[in-house]
């Protein structure tokens, strides 16, 4: 794990651990990197509630009880599927806070036509928002990498936004 993943889940933490909060994460793309970020942290237990790697459909059925019609005029890689998953996996595990990933990692781009490096980010909770990343990378290590830098990135610029007076 790079220290800028590390540094960033730390300051996450600090900020749940600071306000009593809780996070779910839901990520396929990133391959559990986001997670892994969060665990790594001393007392990740005060905040982690846990997650879950949604790569296929039969994951997302499985893991978060997701049906064919739950997902009526979205598709994966995309901003509305990202916002559907970080809700669905906060109201899930009854977190304070749901974040979530969707991607094509590379080499190369998915079969809806994005292209290796793009993903879809988003995070739920007292506030919500969501982004793409676009790396023009075909490194698929370094794209997963990316995608959980920025995935935490995102939910510590959430939690800070939500301290602001």
């Amino acid at each position: 794990m790079t220290e800028d993943l590390s540094q960033l889940a730390h300051a996450v933490a600090r900020h749940l651990i600071a306000r009593r909060q809780t996070v779910a994460v839901a990520e396929s793309s990133a391959g559990g990197l986001i997670s892994a970020a969060l665990l790594s942290v001393p007392g990740a237990s005060a905040f982690y509630l846990g997650g879950g790697v949604i790569y296929t459909g039969r994951a997302l059925k499985g893991l978060l009880g997701v049906e064919r019609g739950d997902l009526e005029g979205m598709r994966s890689s995309s901003e509305p599927y990202a916002s559907f998953l970080a809700e669905r996996i906060r109201q899930t595990l009854r977190a304070d806070w749901g974040l979530a990933e969707t991607g094509a990692a590379g080499p190369t781009g998915n079969g809806y036509g994005d292209a290796a490096g793009h993903s879809c980010l988003a995070v739920s909770g007292p506030s919500a928002t969501v982004r793409t990343l676009e790396t023009a990378a075909t490194d698929r290590a370094a794209n997963m990498e990316a995608f959980a830098r920025h995935a935490l990135g995102l939910l510590l610029a959430e939690l800070e936004r939500a301290e602001a007076p």
